[in-house]
């Protein structure tokens, strides 16, 4: 399990420096930066709990990434260039974060904590 922790700590950071790289630096929507860099602030709500282990956040942190995953796939399919490359990161990251949050999850439920 702490594999599965470590994974999704990792995707996650890696997710949020993805966001502000992508709209402020990288390839914004317009010349330095725009607004849309705040999508990255939804993605800090669950960092401490994901960090520390809490099963609950695991949880509902699965819900929260589909929609960056959702916008990852949007973008790779309309934008072009770098956007689109930073696109499909955003979809692999969050992915992955995905299936490491949900198997964790998974694995430390309390019924299978007491076998």
């Amino acid at each position: 399990m702490k594999t599965l922790q470590l994974v999704s700590s990792v995707s996650l950071i890696a997710l949020i420096f993805l966001c502000v790289a992508w709209e402020l630096w990288l390839a914004p929507i317009r010349p330095g930066g725009s607004w849309l860099v705040l999508k990255a602030l939804p993605l800090l709500l669950p960092l401490m709990g994901i960090l520390k282990g809490r099963r609950y956040t695991y949880q509902w942190a699965s819900m929260l990434v589909l929609a960056y995953f959702t916008e990852g796939v949007a973008r790779a399919w309309s934008d072009q260039g770098l956007s689109a490359w930073l696109a499909g990161g955003e979809v692999v990251l969050s992915v992955v974060f995905f299936f490491t949050v949900i198997f964790y999850a998974k694995l430390s439920a309390p019924s299978r904590l007491a076998q």
